[in-house]
């Protein structure tokens, strides 16, 4: 169960769980199912694949598709949308190890003999 919650947790609770269909992801961005697959094609998203084929999204990746759309909308192309996307995320990265050394300070190194 989620902490501080009484029902069990589903499928439906995990963001990478792939539960939205093309169609279902595209009227949920207000977009179309080509943009999605471009999104694919540029590597910034791959949906997994029901046993028919069909692709799945989860709530992760309609997250990360809603951000590339907003860019696309300002006028950014898609491959820089994409590009942009993938640099925002390995600077919150990037970010997230910088506080943690702060907090916690360096993980030690390991002696290796020569």
């Amino acid at each position: 169960m989620p902490p501080g919650s009484s029902r069990p947790v589903t499928p439906l609770d995990d963001d990478d769980y792939p539960a939205y269909t093309m169609g279902r992801a595209a009227d949920m961005l207000g977009t179309t199912p080509a943009f999605l697959r471009a999104l694919g094609e540029h590597r910034l998203i791959t949906p997994l694949r029901s046993e028919g084929g069909h692709r799945r999204y989860s709530r992760y990746q309609l997250r990360i598709a809603a951000r590339a759309r907003e860019l696309v909308d300002q006028g950014t192309p898609i491959e820089a949308a994409c590009r942009i996307i993938v640099l925002e995320d390995q600077l919150e990265e990037a970010q997230r190890i910088n506080e943690r050394m702060r907090t916690q300070g360096p993980e030690p190194q390991s002696k290796t003999s020569a």
